[in-house]
């Protein structure tokens, strides 16, 4: 019996990709490829993939929230995060969320299709770049416990232009950084402080008199 797959990523030509390398494996079957977690949501109940290929960053809906609500609706399912992200945020996110594996889309066919089979198998995979990372997120962080969480200086800078509602890219122009070191400072404050999106950091950085 093949391993049953499904895709959902928001790049088309990603996703042609995959179900052209995929289709080509004789012990996998695409059952389907999605551009949004509703369009899939809606498919699932007529198919019954075993394993989901899921990006995190998406438009409609992020991949943690995606994984969250399919993970209690299909907990036999079995997920796997197919990223550009390497941040110890997005693994603890996924994994937190019923996320099996992760897998960065740098790896190449052989390193996915051992993924593949090893979530399929109820195991966890982690990329080897980022397993440390990944060793991480299963353990519980002792910071999560703390009231005031360490920021840095310049996580603190970050902090206060997130609360004013800059974006990352005004953010970046103001600290004169670059706006991937801007995003890299935004998942280390979620991390910290344990949330999942800006608002929720704003309020809880209130709450603890981080800002004002």
């Amino acid at each position: 019996m093949p391993i049953k797959v499904a895709i959902v990523d928001d790049h088309p030509m990603l996703v042609r990709g995959l179900q052209n390398m995929l289709g080509c494996t004789p012990f996998i079957e695409v059952t389907g490829a999605y551009l949004s977690g509703s369009a899939f949501l809606k498919d699932m109940g007529h198919k019954s993939p075993d394993v989901l290929l899921l990006d995190i960053q998406m438009p409609e809906q992020s991949g943690d929230e995606l994984a969250g609500i399919i993970h209690k609706q299909y907990p036999g399912l079995a997920m796997l995060a197919f990223t550009n992200l390497e941040h110890l945020y997005y693994i603890r996110s996924m994994i937190k969320h019923g996320v099996r594996g992760y897998i960065l889309k740098s790896s190449g066919e052989a390193a996915l299709l051992n993924a593949i089979q090893t979530v399929y198998r109820g195991e966890y995979y982690f990329d080897p770049i980022i397993n440390r990372q990944a060793m991480d997120a299963l353990k519980p962080s002792s910071y999560f416990n703390v009231r005031e969480p360490l920021l840095t200086a310049r996580e603190k800078e970050v902090l206060a232009l997130i609360a004013a509602d800059f974006s990352s890219q005004d953010i970046a122009d103001r600290l004169y950084i670059t706006k991937r070191t801007v995003d890299f400072h935004r998942a280390n404050l979620l991390l910290k402080m344990d949330v999942k999106n800006a608002a929720s950091l704003v309020k809880k950085a209130i709450e603890l008199g981080l800002i004002m």
